[in-house]
């Protein structure tokens, strides 16, 4: 009685691990399998006054972020083991990780109206994609309040 307790709590461990335990990404969502080490630059313009990002976004605790910084350089380090998926490298994580709102109409406590408008460059073009967007290797990110 006590064996056939023990199997049945074994197999619905196993059972629970295969149902719950693999993520089911599909291909299209999957950037790399095999980790990735990229770098992007992120320049923050608010009403003409240029903001640093600061170091050690991301790097508060054991194990860090995946998404970080290490110097005042501006550079977001996209650093990752195993399988990436495309929300891991989306500009909005980022912004997560550092503690900071950014969507389509706000970044940090500026909002589009009355005050100004937000607009994004990617690589000197204009983006709408925002918190979206998934972040590439050498990519130049400009978010503008103006």
């Amino acid at each position: 009685m006590k064996i056939a307790l023990v199997l049945g709590i074994i197999f619905l461990a196993i059972g629970a691990w295969f149902l719950f335990g693999k993520t089911s990404v599909p291909e299209s969502g999957i950037i790399s399998r095999n980790g990735l080490h990229w770098h992007a630059e992120l320049s923050i313009n608010i009403l003409g006054e240029a903001l640093d990002v600061p170091a050690g976004i991301g790097l508060g605790k054991l194990p860090h972020n995946p998404l970080h910084t290490h110097d005042r350089d501006n550079v977001i380090h996209l650093e990752f083991a195993g399988m990436v998926r495309k929300d891991d490298i989306k500009l909005g994580k980022f912004f997560e990780t550092w503690g900071q709102a950014f969507n389509k109409n706000c970044v940090f406590d500026k909002c589009s109206g009355s005050d100004g408008q937000l607009k994004m460059l990617v690589n000197g073009k204009e983006n709408f994609e925002f918190e979206d967007y998934i972040m590439r290797d050498n990519d130049k990110l400009e978010i503008i309040f103006q």
